[in-house]
């Protein structure tokens, strides 16, 4: 088991710890009440989830209140599902002492994180993800939200964990289109912040294919060194934390055009795609390296370009709405160099041409 602690500076600085291991959960429920002993808790999961049985194994037959969330996924998180489980926490007669716990993938952890920040003025949630996109990136850093009929995170709010507890064993339960869809992120972080953990993915891709439990620990230790970091400099994304957003502008919109047919990790493989296709553009690519990012992608077996039904004016017009755009235009996260990310005048996301997006959203088909 390892544990590490990210640090959230501000008005009112704290600290949370982020534990790792295997065969974890059965054992978790002890550790939550000892740290929240005077709250009550309310567990928020998802269809998915339960059937797997972690609910039954995180809660060992406790009579604890919950919340599943269906169906699973994207289609759910929204506003309407975040009223729901608000209500289904007031008529179990939960006030400011409570403790959520979100027992899932990115999207419950993104809904009951959200919730937590909302109900009752804030309350406190504990982060268990299940999935390799939300062990990767979406537990660790305190961004929550829900989409809108528009656009994807539309509604949120910052609302950092109490706790992030990693049990690499509920992987084995993920369906493998899952399960591969979220390593993106993995890479993702080798390719703004260590070279070296990217070739680490590369050269190890069987086992962790294979789910290997050790491998699966070093890369969730990776993960969350490289995002706690982030998060540590720059907790609200005012600057630094934007390099955490590469291949997800694009990636977002080709997420929401797919009306989220496509899971997250799959769209965010094409944006890194595109991501790389700017920066050849831009002059900002080194040799092979563009090569080596599409190989492991396709050795992932996620998509590499937008489906030729997908409408380029329906994406840009996605991307004049992007949240942080500004004069209904995005900035975009580019790197120079595997590992580090171009900066322009100290800022993680740059200016790029309507007609390079443009140009790279018609070499993507």
């Amino acid at each position: 088991m390892h544990e590490m602690q990210v640090k959230v500076p501000g008005d009112a600085p704290r600290e949370y710890t982020i534990t790792i291991g295997a065969d974890l959960l059965s054992s978790l429920w002890p550790r939550i009440k000892a740290s929240f002993g005077t709250h009550r808790a309310f567990v928020i999961t998802d269809e998915h989830v339960a059937a797997a049985g972690h609910l039954e194994t995180l809660l060992g037959g406790r009579n604890i209140p919950s919340f599943v969330i269906r169906p699973a996924g994207e289609v759910s998180k929204n506003i309407n599902t975040t009223v729901a489980i608000i209500e289904a926490m007031e008529k179990a007669y939960l006030g400011r002492d409570t403790v959520v716990v979100a027992l899932g993938g990115g999207t419950v952890g993104d809904m009951a994180g959200f919730a937590a920040a909302i109900f009752k003025r804030g309350v406190p949630v504990v982060q268990i993800p299940t999935t390799t996109l939300a062990q990767a990136d979406s537990a660790v850093g305190g961004k929550t939200g829900v989409d809108s009929s528009v656009s994807k995170n539309a509604f949120g709010a910052f609302w950092h964990p109490a706790a992030v507890y990693i049990d690499v064993s509920t992987l084995q339960t993920l369906d493998e289109r899952q399960y591969r869809a979220g390593l993106v992120e993995a890479i993702k972080h080798g390719l703004i912040a260590d070279a070296e953990y990217f070739e680490l993915i590369e050269s190890q891709l069987d086992a962790i294919l294979t789910r290997e439990p050790d491998i699966l620990q070093t890369m969730a230790q990776h993960n969350c060194r490289i995002k706690g970091d982030v998060v540590e400099a720059d907790p609200r994304e005012q600057n630094q934390r934007r390099m955490l957003n590469y291949g997800h502008t694009i990636g977002h919109a080709v997420e929401s055009a797919s009306d989220y047919e496509m899971l997250h990790g799959e769209a965010i493989a094409v944006g890194i795609v595109a991501a790389g296709l700017i920066e050849a553009e831009m002059g900002l690519s080194e040799p092979g390296r563009l090569d080596r990012i599409r190989g492991i992608l396709e050795k992932l077996g996620v998509p590499v370009n937008v489906p030729d039904q997908m409408d380029e004016n329906k994406l840009i017009d996605i991307l004049k709405h992007d949240k942080k755009a500004v004069d209904s235009w995005p900035k975009f996260v580019l790197i120079d160099q595997l590992g580090r990310i171009h900066q322009q005048d100290g800022r993680y996301a740059v200016d790029v041409d309507r007609k390079i997006v443009e140009k790279v959203l018609k070499q993507l088909r």
